[in-house]
C-alpha cells in the first residue's frame, strides 16, 4: 500500500513533540518511515527570574505545527489527513504545571532550565535517599511549599508538559513512565510511582501543613503500549483549525524527550545508550542493575517501558553555540556576503576538527542557566583563554562544541569509570549531529566508545514519540517495544560507527581537567555580574 492510500486509511502514527525551541511534528507509517513533518519555531523566556512558556503559547504552537504538517501531506500527497492509527505527544520533562480542580492554572509554569528548588532537591534527596534534581516536578511542588506560595492549598493537578498537553487532547490525566520517572522516583518492578518514596513524600508534606497526596495530584503511570485514552472533540479542534481532524483518535502515553530519544535510537534495552545534542544535552545508559550509591550528579529513569536507566543531564547545551554562529553570520552580512545558515553551521562545525585535540588551550562555558551536575545554580556563558594559548578560528568552535558536551561529560565519567556501566553501543542523535562526522568524533572521545549516528538522528524526539504512538496502534504484534523496534524498524536502518580518536581522548581528557578548574571562574562570573 503506497503512502497516500496509508494516510487515508489512517494506517499511520503521527508524533509530535514540544521541544525547546522547536515543536515539530512527524508522520510515519507503522513500519517507522517518516512521511511527513512540519514544525513551529518558539522560545522559552525569563519573568521574574522563571524560565516559563505561556501555555497560550503551548496551544498556539500545537495548531502551528500540526497545520504545517497537514500542508506538507496536502502538498506531497494529495490529500488531506482526517485520522491516524495512533497520535502521541511528547515534551521536554520535568517542570512544573499546577491547575485547580476547575483546571485553571495557578502558577507560571516552571520549565526543566529552572534551578530555583535547591532546598527542596536537598532535603528530599536526604529524606528518600534518591538523587531528586532540581528540575523534577517533586522538587518544584515541594518548593513552592517551603515558599508558603499561596496556591499550593489549590493544587488538583501537578503535570509536566506533556502529560499537559495529553490530558488537553484526550481528558486523561495519565503519563508515560519514562516522563514520570522525571517528576518522582519510579518502581521499575511495579512499574509506578515508588510506594515507600510516595509515603514518605506524603507525610513530609502534611507535615508542612498541606492535605496533599502525591498520587491525587500527579498524573497516572502507564508504560509503552498501553491504552492512554482517545482524541476528543475538543482535542481534535485545539490541533486543527480545519475542523478536517476527527475526534476518536487513539493516543500512546504521553513520553519526556528522554524516552523519546531512546526510542528513537533503540536504546531501550540494558546496556545500550544514547546522547540528544540540544538546547538541553544529555546521555543515557539502560542498566542491567541499579547503581552502586546515590550521585547528586545522575539522573535515575526509565526507558518507556519501565528498565532503569542512568542519565547525565545537562541544563545547557547549544544556546550559546547557536549565538556564536549567528554572530559570524551577521559579519558575512557586514562583508557582503549572504550566508545560508545550514551551510554556515556545517562549514564551522567541519573547520573545527582541524583544531587542536585540546582546543589549544581555549575554555568556555554555554551556561544560559544553572548547571545541577556542576551544582551551579545561576548561568553566566563564558569564553576565556590565557596568553599563550593557540586563539583561531578551528580551536574557538571547536572549544564551543567541547563545552556543549563538558557537563554530560562530567556524568558519563562517573557512570563509565567510577560505577563500571557497560555499555555495547551509543548512538547520537539530535541537530548536533546534522552535520557528517563532526560530532560523532567529539562525542566519541568524551566517552571514549564508538558512537553510531543513523539517517533519521535529526529526526529526533517527534519521530521517537511517532514510533510509539505506532507501536501502540500496529506494533505489539512483535513483542516488546525492543522487540518492535529490533524487528520491524531497525531492521534496515544502517549507520556508520566512529571509532575514539586516541588522540582526541586524551585532548577531550586535557580539556575536562581545565572545564573543571575553570569552574571557579563561572562561579565568580555569577558573582560579578548581577546587573
Amino acid at each position: 500500500m503506497g503512502a497516500k492510500e496509508l494516510i487515508i486509511q489512517g494506517k499511520t502514527a503521527l508524533g509530535i513533540e514540544f521541544g525547546s525551541t522547536r515543536i515539530k511534528g512527524v508522520l510515519v507509517d507503522y513500519e517507522g518511515n517518516v512521511l511527513a513533518s512540519g514544525g513551529h519555531q518558539w522560545e522559552n523566556k525569563l519573568i521574574n527570574g522563571v524560565w516559563t512558556y505561556d501555555l497560550a503559547d503551548v496551544d498556539a504552537g500545537l495548531r502551528s505545527c500540526y497545520s504545517s504538517l497537514r500542508k506538507d501531506v496536502e502538498e506531497k500527497y494529495g490529500v488531506t489527513p482526517k485520522t491516524f492509527g495512533a497520535i502521541g505527544v511528547s515534551a521536554m520533562m520535568h517542570g512544573y504545571i499546577a491547575l485547580d480542580k476547575d483546571d485553571k492554572q495557578l502558577a507560571p509554569f516552571q520549565t526543566w532550565r529552572n534551578t530555583n528548588t535547591t532546598q527542596a532537591a536537598d532535603t528530599l534527596t536526604e529524606l528518600l535517599q534518591f538523587n531528586i534534581p532540581l528540575r523534577w516536578s517533586a522538587a518544584h511542588l515541594y518548593q513552592r511549599i517551603l515558599d508558603g506560595e499561596e496556591h499550593v492549598k489549590n493544587v488538583a493537578s501537578v503535570f509536566t508538559l506533556a502529560a499537559y498537553m495529553h490530558y488537553k487532547l484526550t481528558g486523561q490525566k495519565v503519563i508515560g513512565i519514562g516522563d514520570a520517572a522525571g517528576m518522582f522516583p519510579i518502581d521499575s518492578d511495579a512499574l509506578d510511582y515508588d510506594e515507600g518514596m510516595t509515603q514518605k513524600f506524603d507525610a513530609l508534606v502534611k507535615k508542612a501543613g498541606y492535605d496533599l497526596k502525591l498520587r491525587d495530584v500527579f498524573p497516572k503511570v502507564l508504560v509503552a503500549g498501553d491504552d492512554a485514552g482517545k482524541l476528543t472533540a475538543q482535542g481534535a479542534a485545539l490541533m486543527d483549525e480545519t475542523g478536517t481532524l476527527q475526534p476518536g483518535i487513539p493516543m500512546c502515553p504521553p513520553e519526556g524527550d528522554a524516552g523519546t530519544g531512546m526510542t528513537a535510537t533503540n536504546s531501550v534495552a540494558p546496556g545500550t545508550g544514547n546522547l540528544s545534542a540540544g538546547t538541553s544535552t544529555f546521555a543515557m545508559v539502560v542498566l542491567e542493575k541499579q547503581l552502586s550509591k546515590l550521585h547528586r550528579e545522575i539522573d535515575m529513569v526509565t526507558t518507556p517501558s519501565g528498565f532503569p536507566c542512568a542519565m547525565s543531564h545537562a541544563n545547557n547545551g547549544t544556546s550559546d553555540l547557536n549565538a556564536w554562529v549567528n554572530l559570524f553570520g551577521e559579519f558575512c552580512g557586514l562583508m557582503g556576503v549572504k550566508a545560508d545558515t545550514g551551510e554556515l553551521f556545517g562549514r564551522l562545525y567541519t573547520h573545527a576538527l582541524t583544531g587542536d585535540p585540546d582546543c589549544g588551550g581555549l575554555l568556555a562555558y554555554g551556561y544560559y542557566s544553572g548547571e545541577n551536575i556542576t551544582f551551579i545554580n545561576e548561568g553566566r556563558p563564558l569564553f576565556a583563554r590565557m596568553p599563550g594559548s593557540k586563539f583561531n578560528l578551528a580551536n574557538f568552535m571547536r572549544v564551543n562544541l567541547y563545552t556543549s558536551l563538558g557537563a554530560v561529560k562530567l556524568g558519563m565519567d562517573i557512570l563509565l569509570k567510577e560505577e563500571g556501566v557497560k555499555l555495547i553501543r551509543i548512538m547520537g542523535h539530535g541537530g548536533l549531529f546534522k552535520t557528517p562526522l563532526v560530532m560523532q568524533k567529539i562525542l566519541a572521545a568524551a566517552v571514549n566508545s564508538p558512537v553510531t549516528v543513523m539517517s533519521t538522528a535529526s529526526e529526533g524526539g517527534a519521530w521517537g514519540i511517532a514510533l510509539l504512538a505506532a507501536y501502540l496502534a500496529d506494533g505489539k504484534k512483535y513483542g516488546k517495544l525492543e522487540d518492535y523496534l529490533d524487528k520491524c524498524v531497525f531492521v534496515n536502518l544502517t549507520g556508520d560507527a566512529v571509532a575514539p580518536d586516541p588522540a582526541d581522548v586524551e585532548g577531550f581528557e586535557t580539556f575536562t581537567r581545565h572545564y573543571v578548574a575553570g569552574l571557579e571562574v563561572e562561579k565568580a562570573a555569577i558573582n560579578s555580574m548581577d546587573w
